[in-house]
């Protein structure tokens, strides 16, 4: 029998919640996996990504309701979608996107009470076995190596 190790799982299965909201945290960019900010808004990686690859949208606000948006907040939202398939589609070349939100529990939201979005990187054939038979997904690639490797087209996507 082949074994899949992936001990960094362990933090996510056996550790409570972190206190806070992990879209309002502020410290180090790396640590809080923030991979690009603009006044409104921040970028992340996921923690426990789909993917390699899968980024969260959050405004700074905090809020957990669409109609409590301004108009320029749905704007840099939905500016930073583009901006988000922009940099995966050059520095990874996907087949395809999930983008989406999860609003309420009931919904899937693993934080509900701040809006976010997900932009989740899709390759042909990405989905196997291995998420219907053992509820466990395969990442290729560590988590601040995707980091490292999507923070310089950030930057470049933006125009600086």
């Amino acid at each position: 029998m082949d074994r899949l190790w992936a001990p960094w799982r362990v933090e996510y299965l056996t550790q409570p919640p972190a206190p806070g909201c992990i879209f309002c945290a502020e410290g180090d960019d790396r640590e809080l996996l923030i991979i690009h900010r603009t006044p409104l808004a921040r970028v992340m990686l996921n923690r426990y990504p789909y993917c390699n690859g899968h980024l969260l949208i959050s405004l700074h606000r905090h809020t957990a309701e669409l109609d409590e948006l301004t108009g320029a907040e749905m704007q840099e939202l939905f500016r930073l979608v583009a901006l988000c398939k922009d940099v995966l589609v050059r520095s990874s070349s996907p087949d395809g996107f999930n983008v989406g939100m999860n609003l309420g529990k009931a919904a899937g939201a693993g934080v509900e009470d701040h809006l976010h979005l997900h932009v989740v990187p899709r390759w042909s054939g990405d989905s196997n076995f291995m998420s219907v038979v053992a509820d466990l997904r395969v990442l290729p690639e560590a988590l601040l190596a995707t980091y490292d490797r999507l923070l310089p087209f950030f930057p470049k996507a933006e125009g600086a």
